[in-house]
C-alpha cells in the first residue's frame, strides 16, 4: 500500500468515533496528524490549503494568537487556552488538507457511527439494557459530551432534511418522507433525553436556511415551504411541554438576572458571561488581557457563585477576551467564511455544507463549540468535512461513491 493511502483509515477513523469520549477523539486527531505528516504528498497539500479560501483567515488568527501569546500577559490557563487556540486552527487545517476520497473516508466513519447511534437510542428507549459508561452521552444528558453528541445528531437530521427537500423538489415527495422521519425523530431525540437547546435552536435555524438556499429562484416554493415547516415545527413544539418550559424558564432566568438575581441557571449564566465578558472586550479592544486571561478577569468582575467556569459559552467572546477585537474578528471570519463557501454552491453538496457549517456557527455563538474540546474536535471536524466536499469546483457530485449501494446513490446526486 502506497504510504498516500494511509490517511484514509486514519480520516475515517476521526469520523468513527466523534461520538465516543474526548480521549479517544484525542487519539484520533493524532493519529491523523502523524499520518497526514508521514504520508508525503506535503507540496500537493499544502498547495491545496494555500488555495483554500479559508486559508488566509486561519493564518491571520494563529498569527494573532502568537502575537498575543509573545507580547500580552501570561497566566496559569496560558498554556491550556493557548493549546485548544491552536487546535481550532489545525483541526480546520487538517480538514481542508484532505483529498476528496480521504474526506469521503472521514464522512463515511461519521454516517456509519451515527447510524449506529440511532440504532443505539432506539434501542434503549425500546427495550433498555445495561449501557456501557463510554455510551451514555449517546442516549441521556451527561456533561457537554451530550450536547456535542446532540449537535452531531443535529447535522444528520439537518443532511436528511437537505435531502428530502431535494426529492421535493424533484417532485418524488415518497422519497422525502424517510429523511423527513429521521428529522424529527432526531430532533426529538436532542429535544428530550439529551436536552440540548443549542442543538434545537441549530436545527430551527437551519431547516428555513436551507430551503430559501434550494428555492431561492423560486419565491411561491420558498414560500409554501417555510410556511408549511413553520406550521409543522410549531405543532411539534406544541406537543413538547417539557421543552416549551425551558424556554419559560430560560426567560424567566434572563429577567432575573437583569435584575440582580444570581442562582445556577443555564440562562442567567450566559446573561453575566456575556455581560462581563464584553466589558472585558470594551476595556482592552486591541490587545485583549491576554491568552489565558479570560478566567482572572471572569473572576474580578464575575458573581463568585459562578467562579469555577472557565470558558464564557460564546467561543468569539472568548477570544475577543483574550486577544482583542482582531482575535474575535479573524475566528468570526473563518465560521462565516466557510458558510459563504457553502452558500455560494447551489446544488445538494453546497445545502449539505451549508447546514453543517450553519450549525457550527450557531453552537459556537450560543456555547463552547469550538473552545471545548468535548464538543470541537467532533463538531468542527464533521463540519470542515462537509465543506471540504463542497469546495470540489470542477466536480458537480462530491459526494459520488459515498455509498456503494446503487439503490442509495441518489443521496449523492447533485440537485
Amino acid at each position: 500500500m502506497q504510504r498516500s493511502h494511509i490517511v484514509r483509515p486514519a480520516a475515517m477513523f476521526w469520523g468513527l468515533v466523534v461520538f465516543m469520549p474526548v480521549g479517544v477523539t484525542y487519539l484520533s486527531a493524532i493519529l491523523l496528524l502523524l499520518t497526514l505528516v508521514v504520508a508525503g504528498d506535503g507540496r500537493e497539500r499544502l498547495a491545496r490549503l494555500r488555495a483554500n479560501p479559508l486559508w488566509w483567515p486561519v493564518m491571520a488568527y494563529l498569527a494573532w494568537t502568537l502575537l498575543v501569546l509573545a507580547f500580552g500577559r501570561h497566566y496559569p490557563e496560558t498554556p491550556s487556552n493557548l493549546f485548544h487556540g491552536i487546535r481550532i486552527g489545525l483541526t480546520i487545517l487538517m480538514a481542508m488538507a484532505l483529498t476528496r476520497e480521504e474526506a469521503l473516508w472521514a464522512l463515511r466513519g461519521f454516517l456509519l457511527a451515527a447510524a449506529l447511534g440511532v440504532l443505539l437510542v432506539v434501542a434503549y428507549y425500546a427495550i433498555g439494557f445495561p449501557l456501557w459508561s463510554p455510551l451514555r452521552a449517546v442516549v441521556m444528558e451527561v456533561g457537554n459530551k451530550s450536547i456535542s453528541n446532540a449537535l452531531l445528531f443535529s447535522v444528520v437530521a439537518s443532511t436528511a432534511a437537505v435531502w428530502g427537500i431535494a426529492q421535493i423538489a424533484a417532485h418524488r415527495p415518497l422519497r422525502a418522507i424517510p429523511a423527513f422521519v429521521l428529522m424529527l425523530g432526531l430532533g426529538l431525540v436532542v429535544a428530550l433525553p439529551l436536552t440540548s437547546r443549542t442543538s434545537v435552536l441549530a436545527l430551527l435555524l437551519v431547516v428555513p436556511v436551507v430551503c430559501i438556499h434550494q428555492w431561492r429562484s423560486h419565491l411561491k416554493m420558498l414560500v409554501g415551504a417555510l410556511v408549511l415547516g413553520t406550521v409543522v415545527l410549531g405543532a411539534g413544539l406544541y406537543q413538547l411541554p417539557q421543552l416549551q418550559h425551558k424556554v419559560e424558564t430560560g426567560v424567566q432566568e434572563i429577567e432575573d438576572a437583569q435584575n440582580g438575581a444570581v442562582f445556577h441557571g443555564s440562562w442567567i449564566i450566559r446573561y453575566y458571561m456575556y455581560r462581563d465578558t464584553g466589558r472585558m472586550i470594551a476595556d482592552r479592544p486591541l490587545t485583549g488581557w491576554g491568552i489565558g486571561g479570560w478566567t482572572e478577569q471572569w473572576h474580578k468582575r464575575g458573581p463568585a457563585l459562578f467562579a469555577d467556569s472557565n470558558m464564557p459559552h460564546n467561543d468569539f467572546l472568548w477570544v475577543g477576551s483574550q486577544g482583542g477585537l482582531p482575535a474575535l474578528l479573524s475566528l468570526l471570519l473563518i465560521m462565516v467564511t466557510a458558510v459563504w463557501q457553502a452558500w455560494k454552491r447551489r446544488d445538494i453538496a453546497g445545502r449539505y455544507a451549508l447546514a453543517a457549517t450553519l450549525i457550527a456557527l450557531i453552537a459556537s455563538s450560543v456555547n463552547s463549540a469550538l473552545r471545548d474540546a468535548q464538543i470541537g474536535l467532533a463538531l468542527l471536524w464533521i463540519a470542515m468535512i462537509y465543506l471540504r466536499l463542497a469546495q470540489e469546483k470542477n466536480d458537480p457530485n462530491p459526494w459520488r461513491g459515498l455509498l456503494p449501494s446503487r439503490r442509495v446513490e441518489s443521496l449523492t446526486q447533485p440537485g
